[in-house]
């Protein structure tokens, strides 16, 4: 059932399923990221037309649909990609279609020929179509090539939906026409692309799930073992701790004969008494040099004393 649902969702992510885009299928209450910036891969063959990448929404969120280079349906036809809209609160996906007109996608900027308005990448000459390398990247043996610079858009915007907070751009009279013609929902190829994109995007956040769980855990451990440094996240800080605590360990009983060398007799048989007085000799030097040997003995401090180190 859950595959079922997946597969609808694909189907109506790309198209509108209509003889218009505009009626929208997928409805979302987060808006969509900025689109990416990449790089166009070089049209494989001649005759094949630039569909641009775009955001479609899964059971895990928003995931990224690489551009691709498909081969249209029939000669003649061009894509018109796919937008998201806001309205009322919430933000709609309106499908791609092919037509011998490119019609309304919301005014966004996808790049490679779709400025916000109609396509500049290219036209069809007869049976053959006719790329602009201005802004499209081909092969260096393609026949129908032009250039024209003058069409480039400056538009750097990458914003990816139209609407409240977004592009505010409203479908022109061609767009308009365009929109009421027949349509040709997207291929099979196309479909076949995003439900990868799709799995991908799974993959991946699953994942990153066990990653941060396994950080998680790995972190509580390490707290367990070194209460005095709660944000210790690495093996290698755990032992330098324990390094440190055993250097405190070694420094106190290898100062500790000294002191007892230097007073009486009397004073080394209080440190072979039993075990609490012995607590007394791990305490610093500089608590045994600062009282005269007398008032050391009247007054040697209990085994909860100053001699603990906090």
């Amino acid at each position: 059932m859950k595959k079922l649902i997946i597969l609808i969702m694909v189907m109506f992510s790309l198209s509108g399923m209509t003889k218009t885009s505009a009626q929208a299928s997928v409805q979302i209450v987060i808006a969509p990221p900025v689109l990416q910036v990449y790089t166009q891969p070089i049209c494989p063959t001649e005759g094949y037309l630039w569909a641009p990448g775009y955001w479609a929404y899964g059971s895990d969120g928003y995931f990224w649909v690489p551009g691709m280079w498909i081969s249209p349906p029939q000669a003649g036809f061009l894509w018109t990609p796919g937008y998201w809209g806001y309205d009322n609160s919430n933000y709609f996906w309106h499908g791609g279609y092919w037509g011998t007109n490119v019609g309304f996608y919301g005014g966004v900027n996808y790049g490679y020929g779709y400025g916000g308005s109609g396509f500049y990448g290219g036209r069809w000459d007869g049976g053959s179509f006719r790329y602009n390398t201005a802004v499209c990247h081909v092969g260096s043996s393609f026949h129908y090539t032009y250039v024209d610079k003058t069409v480039i858009s400056s538009n750097n915007n990458h914003t990816s939906f139209n609407g409240k907070g977004g592009i505010t751009a409203q479908p022109n009279a061609a767009e308009q026409s365009a929109m009421k013609e027949n349509h040709t929902q997207p291929t099979s190829a196309q479909l076949t692309h995003e439900s990868s994109a799709r799995t991908a995007k799974s993959t991946s956040t699953a994942k990153n799930a066990d990653h941060s769980t396994a950080a998680k855990t790995s972190t509580s451990k390490k707290q367990v073992s070194s209460a005095t440094h709660p944000k210790a996240v690495s093996t290698q800080s755990t032992h330098h701790v324990a390094s440190n605590n055993t250097s405190h360990t070694n420094t106190n009983h290898q100062q500790a004969p000294k002191q007892s060398q230097a007073v009486p007799q009397q004073h080394q048989a209080q440190h072979s008494a039993p075990t609490q007085q012995r607590a007394q000799h791990s305490a610093p030097v500089q608590q045994h040099q600062a009282k005269p040997m007398q008032e050391h003995q009247n007054n040697a401090p209990s085994h909860n004393g100053g001699g603990e180190r906090k």
